[in-house]
């Protein structure tokens, strides 16, 4: 079976579609979202629909969270709460009332998905590096963790107590007596200074994982973002991958 697992969306339609694209011709049979399709970018409905329609799980990211108004803002910061903001005026009673009711945390047989730090989800804390990946991975038993939140695409692996970095980007064939973090990065606003859309795919028969970074057209992401108003910032980060 060939999973693949996205997060972080952020309303980018361009790179949502290049990254099912993507997927299909990869040979994906089932798609898992960690959350944050909404948010920052100019296609929150396009984007709520098509992960609606193609994925078995969806989770809850602290923009839907914010949205539905499941959790104040305040700790938003400026260009963020704007994005709430309008977000939240795009899209109508029902569909916000929907997100409320998406879950936190899903587990598989040997997988255990979430959108930010699984020891406390709703806490929205990041996972950023090997240290952070340890301490997660210490909250939960499975041997692969899946998280998204902090828009940066990595593989940690946990061997003997020993927890390094292993992996940024292709293909990862896993040891037995491993235990993994899998940071799936960011479909569509990536921060680890590669613009691409990144998501990732789990192969179970390889016992593989894959981080795919797929090019998109980012210049009209970029302009649907100034046409509706929102902050240029929000624009000009997704050329930079920052």
């Amino acid at each position: 079976m060939r999973t693949a697992v996205l997060s972080d969306v952020h309303g980018n339609l361009e790179a949502l579609e290049a990254v099912r694209n993507a997927g299909v011709d990869r040979g994906v049979e089932r798609w898992l979202c960690l959350g944050d399709t909404i948010g920052y970018g100019a296609d929150p409905v396009a984007c709520l629909a098509i992960v609606d329609e193609m994925t078995d799980v969806s989770l809850l990211g602290n923009h839907e969270a914010a949205v539905a108004g499941e959790q104040p803002d305040e700790y938003f910061t400026a260009h963020a709460r704007r994005s709430v903001e309008w977000t939240r005026q795009q899209l109508s009673a029902g569909q916000r009332a929907g997100l409320g009711q998406l879950h936190l945390t899903h587990a598989e047989a040997d997988a255990f998905f979430v959108h930010a730090e699984p020891g406390d989800p709703r806490a929205w804390h990041y996972v950023h590096d090997a240290k952070d990946a340890a301490a997660a991975l210490k909250t939960v038993q499975t041997r692969l963790v899946f998280v998204g939140h902090s828009h940066l695409a990595f593989i940690c692996c946990a061997t003997e107590g020993v927890h390094e970095f292993v992996h940024t980007e292709g293909l990862l064939s896993l040891a037995a007596t491993g235990r993994y973090l899998v940071n799936v990065g960011s479909v569509g606003q990536p921060r680890d200074g590669d613009p691409r859309a990144c998501f990732a795919i789990r192969d179970s028969e390889l016992d593989s994982i894959e981080l795919v970074r797929v090019a998109y057209d980012v210049t009209a992401a970029r302009q649907k973002i100034l046409a509706v108003g929102l902050p240029r910032f929000l624009a000009d980060r997704l050329s930079q991958g920052r």
